[in-house]
């Protein structure tokens, strides 16, 4: 079983909000995951990405790989500044 990080979609038309959750490769984009590790919401003022980037490493550890975009989540969260 291949483990995946990616984006699961969610929110209303024209409104979108995305998970980022852990799941086996050949589930659909918004169907059954193993774990949900974060949000993204493109449309917020302030902080729109959540990441927890202890389990997100856990999951990297046992083999799962980010899609690109979370790749980029991930390598932005890591920079960012500790508040």
């Amino acid at each position: 079983m291949a483990v995946v990080i990616r984006l699961r979609k969610e929110g209303k038309k024209n409104r979108p909000y995305f998970r980022v959750v852990v799941t086996d490769k050949e589930s659909p984009r918004d169907g059954r995951f193993l774990e949900m590790v974060g949000t993204y919401n493109p449309m917020g003022k302030d902080e729109g990405m959540k990441l927890k980037l202890d389990r997100i490493d856990h999951w990297v550890g046992k083999g799962a790989k980010p899609s690109e975009t979370v790749a980029s989540f991930i390598r932005k969260a890591k920079r960012a500044p500790k508040a």
